[in-house]
């Protein structure tokens, strides 16, 4: 979902992450710094599509991608009407780098992300993928290589763990830069994104968990943590860390099926729930004069964007974005401009079987859809409509005795037909308490907001899958299949085309095999 709301970051000793604990606590909350032409803005995040919202400064809804994650084989990527914010920073003199994760789309070479203002990119273009091999699967019947430098795949750098290689890429980066120069690297860490994978002495470190998923994720959260000190570190060493402003998130919340825990509060990642949107996060600045401040202001990824600009001197004007500068929220305690987070609409998603009329006249006070997939908090209060994610809330699997300790022990059914969740997050926010029915005079009024911002939305795009954009066409490689050089001029018929499209399917036992081979296990580094 990519949506994030208070900068929040929980201590948890189950996990060993000394070096992003200790950052906390030196941390958040101070004096926005001076303009300076040498200032670095290092942002990390675990894994994407967090990427969308922080980079264009829109809500999903004004993007057309509110439906989902963009697939490997669709014919689409970010919309290419709206600079985003490395081409801005660029403009205003920064080098910008990207290290990591993509997953905003890469059918054309314009979608890439040196194609989208970053000078130079190493990572994956798809949402998923091996963390050694970087075999990178949609479905069963497409499978491919997924690691590139640039605009090409980097078949020589397999082998090299993700976090590993990515930290390295960013210390040569620091290396190399020239000190006079303002910075932007962004770091998309694929961790802890499965496949759970992680080299053996990191795995060492949790010997005694005896929950195979939970101690496998945590070890990856560890080798995180031991990649951020390397990158403060190097940034000591070139000189660069007395001006910089290094911010770390996340861009949903944990999956509990896959060792992530959101306990206690509701749901999980894919969820419009509290478990599902309520991301982790800090910033981090020796230019910071207050340290360790919990900043409790109503804060969206999308901010990130004009509040970045705003560190930068390079906003001009907030027309147009759906994001707010908060950095007088975060650096001074002041009053935080933003009241409303739309955390989205997504009418792909209706309810199926629900009757309009009753969604809309009955449930919806004639003023909402309710069988439409939507989430939006308004001050205290957050509504939510439609099918809006499994509701349960899932205890620490880390629980001695077993998994029997944990599953099913708080399971939630909603009643037959039920579509409207209303609740006070700030005096619940575990979401235990719906008072859709109690307090009807909010549940309209937020239903009403819902339907202002959907008069702006723009239609989703979603489109189906592109078989030509199969690796087994390309070399191996996930890669740009349209609007490549040449195109016009070797125009395949329709009969050639079929007889690769028919490969494809021929090939999908072989791809699933592949599949299967990037489960979760042990790997050593090499």
């Amino acid at each position: 979902m990519a949506l994030h709301q208070t900068i929040f970051f929980s201590y948890n000793p189950e996990l060993l992450t000394p070096v992003c604990d200790r950052l906390l606590h030196l941390s958040q909350d101070s004096h926005c710094p001076q303009r300076d032409d040498s200032c670095i803005i290092c942002f990390i995040t675990q894994v994407a599509p967090l990427n969308l919202l922080m980079l264009s400064h829109h809500y999903q809804i004004h993007t057309g991608l509110q439906h989902s994650i963009i697939r490997p084989r669709q014919p689409l990527c970010l919309p290419p009407d709206s600079p985003t914010l490395p081409e801005r920073l660029a403009e205003a003199g920064y080098a910008t780098h990207m290290v990591g994760k993509w997953h905003l789309g890469f059918c054309r070479p314009s979608c890439l992300p040196t194609g989208r203002g970053f000078q130079s990119f190493l990572g994956t273009l798809t949402g998923s993928g091996d963390h050694f091999s970087y075999q990178s699967c949609d479905g069963a019947e497409a499978c491919g290589f997924d690691l590139h430098d640039g605009d090409r795949p980097a078949w020589e750098m397999a082998g090299n763990y993700s976090t590993l290689l990515y930290i390295d890429r960013v210390k040569q980066i620091l290396k190399r830069h020239d000190p006079h120069t303002p910075l932007f690297l962004y770091l998309s860490l694929q961790a802890a994104h499965t496949p759970l994978q992680v080299p053996d002495h990191f795995l060492h470190l949790y010997d005694s968990h005896r929950n195979r998923l939970r101690r496998h994720y945590a070890a990856m959260l560890s080798c995180l943590d031991s990649g951020v000190a390397q990158v403060v570190q190097e940034l000591k060493t070139q000189g660069l860390y007395e001006n910089s402003v290094l911010i770390y998130s996340s861009d949903n919340g944990g999956q509990p099926l896959s060792g992530g825990s959101n306990w206690p509060l509701r749901g999980g990642k894919g969820t419009y729930w509290e478990g599902g949107i309520r991301a982790v996060g800090f910033v981090h600045s020796p230019l910071l004069k207050k340290k360790g401040i919990v900043s409790r202001a109503l804060i969206h990824v999308s901010d990130w964007y004009p509040t970045l600009l705003g560190l930068a001197g390079a906003q001009q004007s907030h027309h147009g974005l759906d994001g707010h500068d908060v950095w007088g929220s975060i650096s001074e305690g002041l009053p935080c401009p933003r009241t409303e987070i739309l955390f989205n609409i997504d009418p792909v998603s209706r309810k199926a079987g629900e009757p309009y009329d009753k969604a809309l006249i009955l449930s919806g006070f004639g003023i909402w859809d309710t069988a439409v997939r939507a989430a939006l908090r308004a001050g205290d209060w957050k509504l939510l409509t439609g099918n809006v994610g499994d509701g349960d809330w899932i205890p620490p699997q880390a629980l001695p005795g077993g998994p029997e300790r944990w599953k099913k022990l708080e399971k939630r059914r909603n009643k037959l037909g039920k579509s409207v969740w209303l609740f006070n997050v700030s005096a619940d926010p575990y979401e235990r308490y719906d008072l859709a029915e109690t307090r009807p005079e909010v549940v309209k009024h937020l239903m009403t907001r819902l339907a202002e911002y959907n008069q702006t939305a723009v239609m989703a795009r979603n489109p189906p899958d592109d078989p030509m954009a199969d690796p087994e066409l390309h070399g191996g490689a996930w890669s740009p299949w349209l609007g490549l050089e040449g195109d016009n001029e070797k125009e395949e018929s329709s009969k050639e085309k079929m007889i690769k499209i028919r490969h494809c399917k021929l090939s999908k036992l072989k791809a699933l095999f592949k599949k299967v081979g990037s489960r979760l296990q042990r790997k050593t580094l090499f």
